[in-house]
């Protein structure tokens, strides 16, 4: 019961900061009083409603989610399959070491401009969004793998239990925290580098040039509407994401 309270307060809580923000933002634009400056949240609801019979707009909207969400797959794959590699052999770990701690440290944009050199702009938001994402993936699984307990596995070896039977009961249980850490973190991760890579190589049928000629053409409200739209994608895409990640551990719990 008191959970209950707890949630409902929280989520009171946030709506009336919501609110109190977009009052903060009516204020400031109405003080401005200048629109290629600062349009107000009503200007920005108003064109949503309108932007969507804008032609290419759901060609635009398709273009970048299927890249950014390829990029992000690929790199949760791949990141957890390089973190179990490196649970077991120490070698690739070490191997690795190099390449994450350089991707972790270099600005989004410098390899943006870098792989702009050896991929097409088409392609760019899938890879930045790889490259962004995998080293969070990668850090986070590997952390679960080496925290975990030695006499559970020790067990799976005793009794004999087929490799897949040991992931599934074994280390997916004890990677669950791991996992639903790294996949929070780096969902909103990959579209912030995913749509920074489409502004920069502007490929064609994207959310990226529609923003890159709001900004040429001083076009505040569609700036500013296409920024929201970005937002709500990301977070619709990372709540349901993070929906069937639970969902799939519960269904493994209750087998």
């Amino acid at each position: 019961m008191t959970v209950c309270i707890m949630q409902r307060n929280n989520k009171l809580g946030k709506a009336i900061a919501v609110v109190f923000a977009l009052l903060l933002w009516q204020i400031a634009a109405a003080a401005v009083d200048q629109r290629i400056l600062l349009v107000s949240p009503l200007d920005v609801a108003v064109r949503i409603t309108t932007i969507w019979q804008v032609d290419g707009f759901l060609s635009s909207v398709w273009f970048s989610f299927y890249h950014i969400a390829g990029g992000f797959l690929l790199a949760l794959v791949t990141g957890v399959v390089l973190a179990a590699l490196s649970g077991r052999f120490p070698w690739i770990e070490t191997a690795l070491w190099p390449f994450m701690i350089t991707v972790k440290t270099v600005p989004v944009a410098s390899f943006v401009v870098i792989c702009l050199i050896w991929l097409s702009a088409q392609n760019l938001s899938v890879f930045i969004s790889f490259l962004i994402v995998l080293p969070v993936v990668y850090g986070n699984v590997l952390e679960g793998i080496k925290s975990e307990d030695r006499k559970m596995l020790e067990v799976g070896r005793v009794f004999n239990m087929p490799l897949l039977k040991r992931i599934l009961y074994i280390h997916m249980p004890q990677l669950k925290p791991f996992m639903l850490s790294a996949c929070a973190t780096s969902l909103g991760m990959s579209w912030k580098a995913g749509v920074a890579a489409e502004i920069i190589g502007t490929p064609d049928g994207s959310i990226g040039k529609q923003l890159y000629y709001a900004k040429i053409y001083l076009d505040t409200d569609d700036l500013l509407c296409w920024t929201v739209i970005i937002v709500i994608i990301s977070v619709v895409f990372e709540k349901l994401f993070m929906l069937l990640v639970r969902r799939s551990y519960a269904r493994l719990e209750r087998a």
